[in-house]
């Protein structure tokens, strides 16, 4: 290691974490995640109805709401990176939610799919600055911060669904005009943390130079791809249970996915702390290989052993959401928007490419064939995440 890397290391030890951003920030994701991969996905149902669409079809509203934002992060991560913009916090947020309800009186199908992707490019704006405030609110507890950080996102992907039977049970999709009031509360939450982020971002920006840590290219593309594999088999489980379990109702349904996202959110949580102390890469392989013994149980069970088997599939599936983020900031450590933008974004984006490819599955083949694909791919993932980089090897502290 060298010496002005051991001087960065030593500045900022033991920083504690700046608590009151990092639940600001989580509870912003909250309401982004609860109306983008929450609710989304769990209005494919009603928006099948309501416009007669295939599977495919119904697919395609989840791709373009995942491949905006997928598509966007990286690109807003790499101009932030240039240039902070930090009022893309809350204008994303706010944007996110309005396009969302905007669907709710969307009069074809191509206005539909104009608001959910209007929903994307928000959530697209939304992630790399809020990701960025929360790296820099995390002192040297960075798998802890991230943890808290990500499980709102994670809470807010769970609760969507359980908002559906809520909003439109006596009103239908026009129901969802009333997520605009929330738009609207989400600018005075998100906006009291611009000036702080303002500060920050200028002072992470003279330290910049001091970070001696290079890029990881390589090893970054290999993440990605991880993060692929855990996306489409966790998108997957959301878009395609209501229709695997299709002998019960929607609500019932429904709380099923709540089940299995709500114990991510857990895994999420428990995850990213058990990294700072096992490691990030000895987390993320062992959590995705208990991920598929667990998922290929789940044809063979009925009743409160398919909620046991959801709540450990969905726990482990996620353990590693933040730990991903933590590890791709420190393989792009110049570069701390376009890690989180890459991170999060490429998961994002290549869920929706997934579920169009499930869809198509299900429509030849069947429902159950898919959720077979679906209980391989974290083993995939695990082999892959084996031959990651060392985490523990000491690395440079990014700043910004």
């Amino acid at each position: 290691m060298s010496h002005s890397t051991a001087s960065l290391q030593s500045i900022t030890k033991n920083v504690p974490i700046y608590r009151r951003a990092i639940y600001t920030f989580s509870a912003s994701h909250f309401l982004n995640d609860l109306v983008t991969t929450g609710m989304v996905p769990a209005l494919i149902v009603l928006y099948k109805e309501a416009l007669h669409l295939s599977f495919t079809e119904s697919s395609l509203i989840v791709l373009i709401s995942y491949i905006t934002s997928s598509i966007s992060q990286p690109f807003f991560g790499m101009v932030t990176d240039r240039k902070p913009r930090v009022w893309l916090f809350s204008a994303g947020v706010f944007a996110s939610i309005a396009g969302l309800a905007m669907t709710g009186i969307a009069p074809s199908f191509g206005w539909l799919l104009f608001f959910i992707a209007i929903s994307g490019l928000g959530s697209g704006a939304f992630h790399p600055e809020a990701s960025r405030g929360a790296h820099l609110a995390s002192g040297t507890h960075k798998g802890h911060a991230q943890a808290i950080f990500q499980v709102g996102g994670n809470a807010g992907q769970a609760f969507g669904p359980l908002v559906i039977p809520l909003l439109l049970v006596h009103t239908g999709l026009k129901g969802l005009l009333w997520l605009i009031p929330l738009a609207i509360l989400s600018i005075p939450l998100t906006a009291q943390m611009l000036g702080w982020m303002n500060k920050q971002v200028k002072a992470a920006a003279a330290k910049k130079k001091e970070i001696t840590g290079k890029n990881n290219i390589a090893g970054a593309i290999q993440l990605i791809a991880v993060i692929i594999l855990r996306s489409w088999c966790q998108l997957g489980v959301v878009v395609f249970l209501p229709f695997y379990m299709s002998h019960l109702s929607i609500a019932a349904s429904e709380t099923l996915n709540f089940v299995f996202v709500g114990a991510g959110a857990l895994g999420t949580f428990i995850g990213g702390i058990w990294s700072d102390r096992i490691g990030l890469k000895r987390l993320m392989v062992g959590s995705m290989l208990v991920a598929t013994p667990v998922a290929m149980l789940l044809p063979y069970v009925n009743g409160f052993w398919t909620v046991v088997i959801l709540l450990i599939f969905g726990f482990s599936v996620l353990a590693s959401f933040s730990v991903t983020v933590v590890y791709m900031q420190k393989l792009l450590p110049k570069n701390i928007a376009l890690a989180s933008g890459l991170s999060i974004g490429a998961g994002v984006g290549a869920g929706g490419i997934g579920s169009v490819f499930m869809g198509s599955v299900a429509d030849i083949f069947g429902v159950t064939a898919v959720f077979t694909i679906l209980s391989l791919l974290p083993l995939a993932g695990a082999l892959l995440a084996f031959f990651l980089p060392n985490d523990r090897v000491s690395t440079p502290t990014a700043s910004s």
